[in-house]
């Protein structure tokens, strides 16, 4: 390769020096430049069927390893088709390092009205990216790159961009663009986890509240329960970092009322990597009725809807290493009887048992089915479908980073690519995604990519024959339900002409063998389940 290069190429070459180890994208004639010469680099590519599918591939591969991907998107169409995607992973804090062309550098804001033309794209991309910056010579993107990066891996984590004029992307680079270390994540002040001791040490019912934020501090956080004997509820996106079959476990359960009420009678909540969202509490307000320690990367969390006590601006892997250190070696002894909140936890999870609406039974008979026909590490990628809301609350998650769910910003179609993104971040991992009829509709073109890369996922269709969850809310509303039955495909004779295996199951053994067989297969199983019209109650 020769020592000169084209940005387009110094581009791609400096997102594999920051560790940038795959790209998603389709390329097109104002970012040929990306690709000249990527045969011979390391950087994978995987080219995808629609940009769309791109993004939510990239925010698949983060929540399932932690590491961001990169999305090559050329201007305007290419921008605006993953706007979806980054808004999704901008709203459930997934990094995403996202890299586009723009129109000649005379063109951009113009109005000539060139090929793809947006007068002013990064106004698009600003309003869900952590950061954006526009590289009007070649010497701008690797300070562009540098901050960015900083951005996304120092802080909370989020999609950037940096857009680059065609014309830019063609000039030659002669120097070698070396990646910038990021910024350290903050440590924790030491005087405020010394305060955070002191106040967990003299709590009597100590509860912990743990979100995605501390996916990769998952030990210690158990180590922090058993210690203070403190009960442990996540968020949707927190799923599995406290294993959810332990006496201590509340799951991701604050949708549910006598859980929150349960969290109100605490007189500590220790709150690390979690916003608190309303979307994890069913869009009610959480009431504490003791205090609240907060630990969270994002600083304007710490005063927002709920003010803490004590707020620790902080990595929460840093600042729970050097908590569960201050507390010291033994267990106060004011604690409240160890069985006596076991037994009300146990009451907790029984009753939750129950969330769901009138086909919830079949939900859970479903899930229950694919847990235990699959290894305990499976990744579980969930599309906004009833089958995975029931999921959410119910299904037993051992671990983090293997319940995949859009749950912030609730975008139909994400499951199948980000299943894709996952089985990439994680060679060898078993992948299932979980979609409905009409959400698998909006990108169930990646299966091509999926039977092109010879990607052993397997796709649970969940096929009730409408937009469920709008007909229901429909029916409960008193509204005569419309517009939510559609003319599906034949998805078995869909998915064979994408080249997968394909079946259909019609009872939960029937399930069962047929998930055996597709986690034995090389390549990627589609598997349609009927609601209501299978024997799926054990």
């Amino acid at each position: 390769m020769s020592n000169v290069m084209t940005c387009g190429q110094a581009t791609v070459a400096l997102l594999e020096d920051y560790g940038i180890d795959t790209a998603f994208g389709i390329p097109g004639v104002h970012t040929i430049e990306f690709y000249r010469g990527l045969g011979e680099r390391s950087l994978r590519h995987v080219l995808t069927r629609h940009e769309q599918g791109a993004g939510f591939m990239a925010d698949g591969y983060a929540r399932a390893t932690g590491r961001p991907a990169a999305c090559l998107l050329i201007t305007g169409p290419g921008v605006t088709n993953a706007a979806t995607p980054i808004a999704q992973a901008y709203s459930d804090s997934q990094p995403m390092m996202v890299v586009s062309s723009h129109n000649l550098r005379r063109e951009i804001g113009k109005g000539w009205g060139p090929f793809h033309e947006v007068p002013n794209q990064n106004r698009i991309t600003e309003q869900m990216t952590a950061f954006t910056g526009t590289a009007m010579t070649p010497d701008d993107v690797p300070e562009l790159m540098a901050q960015a990066w900083s951005v996304m891996m120092s802080g909370r984590p989020r999609p950037v961009h940096i857009e680059i004029p065609r014309d830019v992307l063609a000039e030659p680079v002669t120097t070698r663009w070396t990646a910038v270390t990021a910024v350290a994540r903050p440590g924790a002040n030491r005087d405020l986890i010394q305060q955070a001791a002191a106040m967990l040490n003299a709590a009597t019912r100590p509860v912990i509240l743990a979100g995605a934020g501390a996916s990769d501090a998952a030990e210690t956080v158990r180590k922090l329960a058993d210690f203070l004997g403190a009960p442990v509820a996540t968020s949707f996106a927190g799923k599995g970092i406290y294993p959810e079959d332990d006496p201590l476990a509340l799951g991701a359960t604050l949708c549910l009322a006598p859980v929150r009420d349960f969290i109100a009678k605490a007189d500590v909540v220790l709150a690390v990597g979690t916003e608190l969202s309303n979307v994890d509490a069913s869009n009610q307000r959480l009431t504490f009725g003791g205090k609240l320690i907060r630990i969270d990367i994002d600083a304007r969390k710490m005063n927002d809807l709920y003010p803490a006590a004590i707020a620790i601006n902080a990595d929460a892997g840093t600042a729970l290493n050097d908590l569960l250190q201050a507390l010291g070696n033994e267990a106060a002894a004011s604690r409240a009887d160890s069985a006596s909140i076991m037994s009300e936890v146990g009451a907790l999870r029984a009753e939750a048992e129950s969330f769901g609406g009138s086909r919830a039974h079949e939900h859970r008979a479903v899930m229950e089915t694919l847990g235990a026909s699959l290894p305990d590490d499976t990744i579980f990628v969930g599309d906004m479908t009833q089958l995975a809301y029931t999921a959410n609350v119910t299904f037993t998650r051992r671990h983090p980073r293997t319940w995949l769910h859009p749950a912030a910003y609730a975008t139909l179609g994400f499951a199948l690519p980000a299943a894709i993104g996952a089985s990439l971040g994680r060679l060898g991992a078993p992948v299932v995604s979980i979609a409905g009829d009409c959400g698998f509709q909006f990108t169930c073109q990646e299966m091509g990519v999926a039977a092109e890369l010879k990607l052993p996922i397997i796709q649970i269709l969940w096929n009730n024959q409408a937009l469920g969850e709008i007909r229901d809310a429909m029916a409960g509303d008193d509204i005569e339900p419309v517009e939510v039955t559609g003319l599906n495909p034949d998805f078995l004779g869909l998915a064979r002409a994408y080249h997968w295996h394909a079946e259909r199951a019609e009872s939960l053994d029937g399930l069962a063998e047929s998930v055996a067989a597709a986690a034995a297969r090389q390549g990627p199983t589609l598997i349609e389940v009927g609601e209501g019209a299978g024997e799926w109650s054990h």
